[in-house]
């Protein structure tokens, strides 16, 4: 999925001539921290509600910031995992999304790719969660797949997590079985270290359905 395909629909960026205080009313609005700020299709820059509260001329148009702004972006066909890195690097609660020409097309927000990421990975899909922790070197995903495969079950999505200063990373894996007795049994024949596993009856797997769900609900306060 590309940023293009990831643009609210509902969220207008701000103007030069809007005020600090519309700038806030808003983002409390949109339930959002950052706006753009668009001059005739034109990308000037993102405006924080700390912005505004920090320099207090709530009553000043928002081009008395311009100078200020932030100018963080994504061009409309990067990928889901780009968007969200730039987001989560640059602790964003939305993202403007601009043409091979730097025009102003939208923004993203960073419910909305919590959103398509967790559909993406199989988030609400229910089975089992696997963690496995191995040396960088010896990852390899066709051979974990094969091992669930082998089970005659199947690997929903796998994320893998590592430490600069370490040579070990974790595989965390979600299987399309409940039960994941036989499936770690295999890892451990193959010499795999095995740190968790969440093996969720029906009436937790609504649980945590309903945790996901509540998280959402969060999002949106």
């Amino acid at each position: 999925m590309l940023a293009k395909d990831l643009i609210s629909d509902t969220i207008s960026p701000l103007r030069l001539s809007d005020t600090g205080a519309k700038g806030l009313h808003s983002m409390e609005v949109f339930r959002v921290s950052h706006l753009p700020v668009v001059d005739h299709g034109e990308f000037l820059g993102t405006i924080s509600d700390a912005d505004i509260f920090d320099k207090n001329m709530a009553d000043e148009p928002i081009k008395k910031y311009v100078n200020s702004l932030l100018s963080p972006f994504v061009f409309e066909h990067q990928h889901l995992y780009e968007v969200i890195e730039a987001v989560s690097r640059l602790d964003l609660t939305t993202i403007p999304v601009l043409t091979e020409n730097r025009n102003y097309l939208g923004v993203i927000t960073a419910r909305r790719l919590i959103q398509v990421f967790g559909d993406m990975a199989a988030i609400k899909m229910p089975g089992g969660i696997l963690v496995l922790e191995l040396n960088a070197n010896d990852y390899s995903l066709s051979q974990i797949a094969q091992i669930v495969e082998s089970e005659n079950a199947k690997l929903l999505s796998c994320f893998v997590t590592s430490s600069p200063d370490s040579v070990k990373m974790e595989v965390t894996l979600k299987i399309d079985r409940i039960d994941l007795t036989a499936i770690i049994q295999t890892f451990l024949r193959y010499e795999y270290t095995i740190l968790a596993s969440y093996q969720s009856s029906n009436h937790n797997e609504e649980i945590l359905r309903n945790n996901y769900e509540q998280f959402m609900k969060y999002l949106n306060v």
